[in-house]
């Protein structure tokens, strides 16, 4: 079964490895990528790195992008417009409970749409 993919973005990469963590507790076959920190592992957010993560995460049934902070959220934007050819969509929604409540609709089979507007209902 094809998942839509979900990638988490931060400047820390540590808080997306621990969150990746907490969320394959429960959830394995859904398709995660991280993209945590600067290219130098340093704090922050790369571009590149976000465009290899929605690249990975991507089954064909799309891509939902979480992030921490604004300027990760700016990244992600650059990234998307440089990928135009995956279906993605970014939210505004808590990282940590968003992208759990986004990895179990995805679990489901939901389409990105369906996933998405569960996540903004539900916060």
């Amino acid at each position: 079964m094809d998942y839509v993919g979900i990638v988490l973005v931060s400047h820390s990469p540590k808080l997306v490895e621990g969150l990746l963590d907490i969320i394959r507790q429960v959830i394995h076959d859904v398709p995660i990528e991280i993209a945590g920190g600067t290219n130098e592992m340093e704090i922050g957010t790369s571009v590149e790195k976000i465009m290899s993560a929605i690249t990975a995460a991507n089954t064909g049934k799309g891509v939902l992008v979480f992030y921490d902070l604004g300027s990760a959220k700016m990244n992600a934007e650059v990234a998307l417009e440089m990928l135009d050819s995956i279906q993605v969509k970014i939210i505004d929604a808590p990282l940590v409970e968003g992208a759990y409540v986004a990895a179990v609709e995805s679990n489901m089979g939901k389409s990105l749409d369906k996933v998405y507007e569960t996540v903004i209902r539900e916060f």
